[in-house]
């Protein structure tokens, strides 16, 4: 499996792509925060710090060679219509979860099926999308502590899903294999329901953690 090299989040100025980006340069990737502003992202890049540089969205995109997307589901069709053009051929990462304000707390999937279905169709057959990262309690990851969550990660090309998984890894955080990028519709709706568990008992962004003893998979 080729190492992987320099890593955009597009998105990287909101909560969830801040945490991502800073993690990820903090464990020694180059990272660089994209935002629809330039100016937007060298601000974040320097308060984030680690090494971090901020581009716009599709400077980025083409600077990279993965791509995470953490934008909400409102900007998810724009956005990627923005870095289309420059991320093909490469892994993109889509962390969006199909929130339709104000019903946060009810599943409302797309037409497509999942947020990653339509990510995999906006962005055509000739880029691999994985999805993940749906279920983290951003406001925990960027702070300097462990967070009680696993991340379910999903896609149809297990080599690109591995390279994920270890980005969970050094985000601090146990990246599982979830299978198919289809199965990405359960952890998407998912997070309607950690939000809900949060509301109704008050909890501090409840997370998910899978109970047994997993064998890591054969490479």
């Amino acid at each position: 499996m080729t190492a992987i090299g320099t890593i955009a989040v597009i998105g990287g100025t909101g909560d969830l792509g801040s945490a991502i980006a800073r993690r990820l340069a903090k464990a020694g990737r180059t990272v660089i925060v994209g935002s629809r502003s330039a100016e937007s992202a060298a601000e974040a890049a320097e308060r984030l710090g680690f090494g971090l540089t901020g581009m716009n969205n599709e400077d980025a995109a083409s600077a990279a060679d993965l791509i995470i997307v953490s934008v909400p589901f409102s900007a998810q069709e724009g956005t990627l219509a923005a870095i289309q053009p420059h991320v093909q051929g490469k892994i993109v990462v889509d962390t969006t979860v199909p929130l339709v304000p104000p019903r946060v707390m009810r599943v409302q999937l797309p037409v497509e099926g999942s947020a990653a279905a339509r990510a995999q169709q906006l962005l055509g057959e000739g880029v691999t999308v994985v999805s993940a990262f749906h279920n983290v309690a951003a406001h925990k990851l960027i702070k300097e502590e462990d967070v009680a969550c696993d991340v379910l990660v999903f896609g149809d090309d297990k080599a690109a899903r591995s390279k994920v998984v270890a980005l969970a890894a050094d985000c601090g955080l146990r990246g599982l294999h979830a299978g198919a990028l289809v199965n990405s519709a359960a952890a998407e709706a998912l997070t309607s329901i950690l939000i809900f568990l949060n509301k109704t008992y008050a909890a501090d962004g409840a997370g998910i953690q899978i109970t047994g003893t997993l064998t890591e998979p054969a490479a």
